[in-house]
């Protein structure tokens, strides 16, 4: 895979989950950063990750936030990100398929580019990959 467009280091914060006769379901709450060549920056208040799990299906997840910092010309901006995707098996790496708005004309591209991500588990958190496919 080629290098990523955006990453985004994440932190946990809470778990909230309920498990009910037909399923799942899971809201995490997070926080967290970016320090990569097209935005430097950390995700506003608000993070969250919600996440399904319908029986004997696989477990689907919606994550959506907004990251404030910088463009890669140095420009004040905002960047909201709606990673949709699927787990594959538990504890292993979730492809997706982000969804972005920005206001930044350096990185207006992103609005329209094919993009898909990945999300990797590491301690108290996940690191997210964005690629222009």
């Amino acid at each position: 895979m080629s290098e990523a467009v955006l990453t985004i280091d994440v932190v946990l914060d809470e778990i909230i989950e309920v498990t009910g006769s037909r399923g799942k379901a899971a809201m995490i709450l997070f926080h967290g950063e970016s320090n990569c060549a097209n935005f430097k920056g950390k995700i506003l208040p608000g993070g969250v990750d919600t996440q399904k799990e319908p029986s004997g299906e696989k477990r689907l997840l919606s994550a959506r936030y907004i990251l404030e910092g910088t463009d890669s010309e140095g420009e004040w901006c905002r960047i909201f990100i709606e990673n949709n995707g699927e787990v594959e098996e538990p504890g292993g790496m979730v492809k997706t398929t982000p969804v972005i708005y920005t206001d930044s004309k350096a990185l207006k591209w992103l609005e329209t580019a094919n993009l898909s991500g990945t999300v990797e588990g590491k301690p108290g958190g996940v690191l997210i990959s964005i690629y222009e496919s």
